[in-house]
């Protein structure tokens, strides 16, 4: 499922138009929302993934950055990603301190989620 999702992760990022920055604020895109919880995910699994023991090290961090590298965006777009990021990594290390069956459960529900998110923006706002 993680292959699956890395894999889709990296067509969207090929897939999606580079934006273009003006000079002024850059408005929103249609998948904006979607990308946001993309990256929330993503700061999720970054955070529940190494709690649980997986050997994942930056990963995720990484591909969110990579995310915002391929979408190119400016000012307040670029905020809200990366605060969406920092939203998932925080919210779960207030909760989890340790690896438990839920956090094992939100870890695959979350790959399956960001997984359907990819393949639907690349599937609607690809080239």
């Amino acid at each position: 499922m993680q292959r699956l999702f890395t894999a889709v992760l990296l067509t969207l990022v090929l897939a999606l138009p580079l934006a273009s920055a003006p000079a002024r604020a850059q408005p929103a895109a249609p998948y904006d929302t979607n990308l946001q919880r993309l990256a929330e995910i993503m700061g999720a699994l970054h955070y529940l993934r190494g709690l649980c023991g997986a050997k994942d090290g930056q990963k995720w961090r990484n591909e969110v950055q990579a995310l915002i590298e391929a979408e190119a965006p400016t000012g307040e777009r670029r905020s809200r990603m990366i605060a969406s990021f920092n939203r998932g990594y925080r919210g779960f290390q207030q909760s989890y301190r340790t690896c438990t069956p839920a956090a094992d459960i939100v870890i695959r529900r979350y790959l399956e989620e960001g997984s359907r998110i990819a393949r639907e923006v690349t599937a609607r706002y690809g080239n």
